[in-house]
């Protein structure tokens, strides 16, 4: 199967800076679009960034300056470093991957989350 693991979430002051992991695992013939969603109390889920396999990378407006999105297709893993981080980007957020398996054809898979909050 495949499976996708987040790490990095945590408490953090406004002005900080975290850096969230995610890593893929399972048989994995090739990973595709990889994105981060975040989705805040009582909101829906929203995309915060999303890149493509050669590197293309989407962001969404608010975070536009502050967050970058990055991969390592060799370690099957996805990165958004985070700055200056404002209390409004409070949240859980999730990593999604568009995976081709080896056996058992194409699909969208998602993490099971990773909790920031920024505060004073």
């Amino acid at each position: 199967q495949v499976q996708l693991v987040e790490s990095g979430g945590n408490l953090v002051q406004p002005g900080g800076s975290l850096r969230l992991s995610c890593a893929a695992s399972g048989i994995i013939f090739r990973i595709y679009t990889m994105a981060w969603y975040r989705q805040a109390p009582g909101k829906q889920r929203e995309l915060v960034a999303a890149i493509t396999s050669d590197g293309n990378t989407n962001v969404q407006d608010s975070v536009k300056g502050r967050f970058t999105i990055s991969r390592d297709n060799a370690k099957k893993t996805v990165y958004l470093q985070m700055n200056s981080l404002k209390p409004e980007d409070t949240a859980v957020y999730y990593c999604n991957a568009d995976i081709r398996k080896i056996v058992g054809g194409r699909g969208d898979y998602w993490g099971q989350g990773t909790q920031v909050t920024v505060s004073s």
